[in-house]
């Protein structure tokens, strides 16, 4: 598998509630640059990953992540992605079962076909 269908399969992993952090490195870190979300932003550890994920099922009931393009040069993976998530908690005016949209760009650096670095950039649409 190359980089870009590695990223790929990884989202996947993510939508279908699988392991994804097999995909990471040891090492990996992410940083989520500021949003609606995260107005300060994180940076995140692989354990600091996995607790968010954790918490996350219990704020989301499903996620889909539709890739609009992929680019790759040498160990990088630029990705354009359409991030929909079906609510478990209401958030804003928007109940439970309601949709949040987001439009992402997520950069992945891979070492030896693991993520070793991810920055994400998360534009909410209003709710």
């Amino acid at each position: 598998m190359n980089n870009v269908e590695i990223a790929r399969a990884y989202l996947k992993a993510i939508e279908d509630r699988a392991d994804a952090h097999r995909f990471f490195a040891p090492d990996v870190v992410q940083e989520e640059f500021p949003n609606r979300l995260v107005p300060n932003g994180a940076k995140r550890d692989l354990a600091a990953l996995k607790d968010g994920a954790e918490k996350g099922r219990k704020v989301m009931t499903a996620e889909r992540y539709t890739v609009k393009n992929a680019v790759a040069q040498g160990d990088v993976v630029a990705l354009e992605v359409l991030w929909e998530g079906t609510l478990a908690i209401p958030l804003g005016s928007l109940p439970v079962g309601g949709v949040v949209r987001a439009h992402f760009g997520v950069f992945l650096t891979f070492r030896d076909g693991k993520i070793v670095q991810q920055h994400n950039y998360d534009c909410f649409e209003p709710w």
